[in-house]
């Protein structure tokens, strides 16, 4: 049984992404008949909750990448050799490093090589010279315009990894915590009004119209969020809606999405979460990143926003057009006509398995 490093140093929605690709590091090596590995997920600090929730995950190192983080910590001496000693006394001898199309792989490609590991898989626009054994190149090996998790998973069957039989591609964790104690028993819809920057935010009375419009509707809402999103909370839940903010670490989160018979947010970590544990979602997207990319994966789903704004593609943090039309312009009426359609079971899945990985399991 082989040790192998998986990487993916940024958020936790960029972690659960990695969990089809970590499925198929885990189930093992082709050209070594398949014996199963041992897999250790390298990740930063907001992605450590969901590396440990991964399937097939053995350990978790969190590593703050001064490349990756914003704000970035310094990158110092003491800071590289932390990870790697790490790696060193691990006895790590391939990685896999994945990334989205606006990272590169090679700076921690070099600190692995300084820890010994003898081969690293990456895919990188740039020369990787003796980097990278198996360089994929990014438009030319694989399309761009593709699902993160489909691009992880390519990576690592790159490295000679696939999925076990019988494993669909989804989006997967372990198992998720009991709730009924704190959501009650009766049916809901999750409402997580918070986005990790933004640009992607919807507006809070936005979020407070919805939530009125879905109760009196007949729907029973709950209102999730961090702990430094009470006040948000608090206004979105309104006097009637169950107001968890700040209640729940992430394993209680999935918990209340899991329960949920849809989940409306924002494009940020939650609705990642939500997909992974097959709930439907209503996504408030703005088009600052594609949403062929970073649209949930693999459930049902109502794609929300103005996918043609003119902050398309810029991936900017704060909007960088006035009056922030791509979401703003999105009525509380439509979130809602958007999950009655989610739970009446007429919205669309969300593409979870590539056309060239349905052909090769025919």
């Amino acid at each position: 049984m082989g040790r192998v490093l998986v990487a993916r140093l940024d958020s936790m929605g960029d972690v659960l992404l990695t969990g089809p690709a970590v499925r198929a590091v885990a189930n093992g090596h082709t050209r070594h008949g398949g014996s199963s590995n041992q897999v250790v997920m390298l990740c930063g600090r907001q992605g450590e909750a969901a590396a440990a929730m991964l399937p097939g995950v053995d350990d978790v190192y969190s590593w703050d990448s001064p490349w990756i983080m914003n704000p970035a910590p310094r990158m110092t001496g003491p800071h590289a050799d932390r990870l790697i000693e790490y790696v060193r006394n691990s006895r790590i001898t391939e990685a896999v490093i994945l990334t989205s199309f606006h990272q590169s792989p090679l700076p921690l490609a070099l600190l692995l090589r300084l820890a010994g590991v003898e081969r690293i898989t990456g895919a990188s626009t740039d020369y990787a010279g003796s980097l990278l054994d198996i360089r994929l190149k990014p438009g030319e090996d694989f399309p761009e315009d593709q699902p993160e998790a489909e691009r992880a998973l390519g990576i690592a069957e790159a490295a000679g990894f696939q999925l076990p039989a019988g494993d669909d591609g989804k989006l997967r964790i372990n198992s998720v915590a009991e709730v009924a104690g704190i959501v009650g028993t009766e049916p809901y819809v999750v409402v997580h009004p918070g986005a990790a920057v933004p640009a992607r935010a919807w507006p809070p009375l936005h979020h407070a119209a919805a939530v009125e419009l879905l109760q009196g509707a007949g729907h029973r809402v709950v209102v999730t969020g961090g702990p430094g999103e009470k006040s948000l909370t608090a206004t979105v839940a309104g006097p009637s809606a169950l107001d968890l903010g700040g209640r729940t670490d992430l394993a209680t989160m999935a918990g209340v999405m899991a329960g949920a018979d849809a989940v409306v947010s924002g494009n940020t970590g939650p609705a990642h979460l939500a997909a992974a544990v097959g709930t439907p979602v209503a996504c408030l997207f703005s088009p600052v990143v594609p949403a062929v990319r970073w649209a949930p994966y693999g459930v049902p789903l109502e794609l929300l926003g103005d996918q043609n704004a003119p902050c398309r593609m810029s991936r900017a943090r704060d909007c960088p057009v006035p009056g922030h039309p791509c979401l703003d312009s999105v009525s509380p009426e439509e979130v809602v006509a958007a999950v009655e359609r989610l739970i009446s079971g007429v919205s669309s899945f969300s593409t979870y398995v590539s056309t060239r990985r349905k052909a090769r399991n025919r």
